[in-house]
């Protein structure tokens, strides 16, 4: 092969690189995800996520990588329009409940929430784990960790209670 006629398909192979990079750029969109304690507004690092997408069953964890700060990175795909979010803990043996599904009697209802909405308001979701005493004695830096930006999805979760633990493993009997 001539050295000229090699050069040009290097060169070549690069711009296809580069190209297939950028188009695969453009089909995922990354959301921040901080996933906080109900009552307190802390951060909580989960243990894993669950995460559906367009009321599909299928789990997508591989797509959730947890950040240093104790925020998590979601890359999502480019055709998903609504997701859903649970976190694990004890190393993925409980399902934390979501705060925003625990006013009714099925409390691990799944809410679906707007992709296109996240991206350009940000979400928080609902909060019915906290109580007006709680409120109270939220720090500064709680209150401005509950507060979502563009690119931000906010969960509020909580821990089943010793009630909740004992029906699920017994039955309501």
């Amino acid at each position: 092969m001539h050295p000229r006629t090699a050069f040009r398909s290097l060169l070549l192979l690069l711009c296809a690189a580069a190209l297939s990079a950028s188009l695969s750029a453009q089909t995922a969109r990354t959301i921040t995800v901080r996933m906080l304690d109900g009552r307190t507004g802390k951060l909580i690092v989960a243990s894993n996520f669950l995460v559906r997408i367009d009321h599909d069953q299928t789990l997508h964890a591989d797509w959730m990588t947890q950040n240093e700060d104790g925020t998590s990175k979601l890359t999502l795909p480019q055709k998903a329009a609504l997701l859903t979010i649970q976190g694990t803990f004890d190393s993925s043996t409980e399902l934390y409940l979501n705060c925003d599904a625990t006013g009714g009697k099925d409390k691990t209802a799944d809410h679906w929430y707007e992709i296109a909405k996240i991206l350009a308001t940000g979400i928080a979701t609902a909060n019915s784990c906290a109580k007006p005493h709680d409120a109270a004695k939220l720090t500064a830096d709680a209150k401005q960790r509950m507060v979502a930006k563009p690119g931000e999805f906010v969960l509020f979760v909580r821990k089943r209670s010793m009630m909740e633990q004992a029906q699920e493993d017994f039955g309501d009997r």
